[in-house]
């Protein structure tokens, strides 16, 4: 199963797991990381498309970022959040592949499939994740987070919030 598989998010979102059986665990181990204080910049990662994202690469990205961003601030030095959560549950309908297999699969009649994976809806403009840190820190942010894209699909942009002033 590749991640190109589900990046269009189309059709109606399969959020109910009430009735499921068997579904898959969240590969997401953190949505918080570093240290909570005061910070002077919010640097954030925003998605230029709607697409789907796969739990596996959300933390991936966070990964990435929070490795990076720790190398040059330390532990203490910033507060990271994820600003999305994979609610969507993906199906995959897994076919045989073996000489004979015509006989032992249904191919595409009552396709439903099994739950494989979990995935989060973005909207154009959505905010994906934040790095908060303070004005000597700006740079390795925006380094983090550009070595983070790598991992997601679609084009993100890095958009960087002056904290302490409030928005109009």
């Amino acid at each position: 199963m590749h991640g190109a598989n589900y990046r269009d998010g189309t059709g109606q979102p399969f959020t109910r797991k009430k009735y499921i059986k068997g579904k898959p665990q969240i590969k997401i181990a953190k949505f918080q990381g570093g240290k909570k204080a005061t910070y002077e910049y919010c640097v954030q990662l925003l998605m230029n498309e709607k697409v789907q994202i796969r739990h596996m690469a959300i933390e991936a990205c966070r990964l990435a970022a929070n490795k990076t961003l720790e190398k040059t601030t330390g532990e203490s030095g910033y507060y990271s959040r994820l600003r999305i959560y994979p609610h969507n549950l993906l199906r995959e309908n897994k076919m045989i592949a073996a000489a004979g297999a015509d006989r032992l699969q249904e191919g595409m009649r009552r396709a439903w499939g099994k739950a494989v994976s979990l995935g989060a809806r973005v909207n154009q403009g959505q905010c994906i994740m934040e790095l908060y840190v303070n004005s000597t820190h700006v740079d390795a942010a925006k380094k983090a987070l550009k070595g983070a894209c790598v991992k997601l699909p679609g084009t993100p942009t890095i958009k960087v919030l002056d904290h302490n002033k409030p928005s109009p």
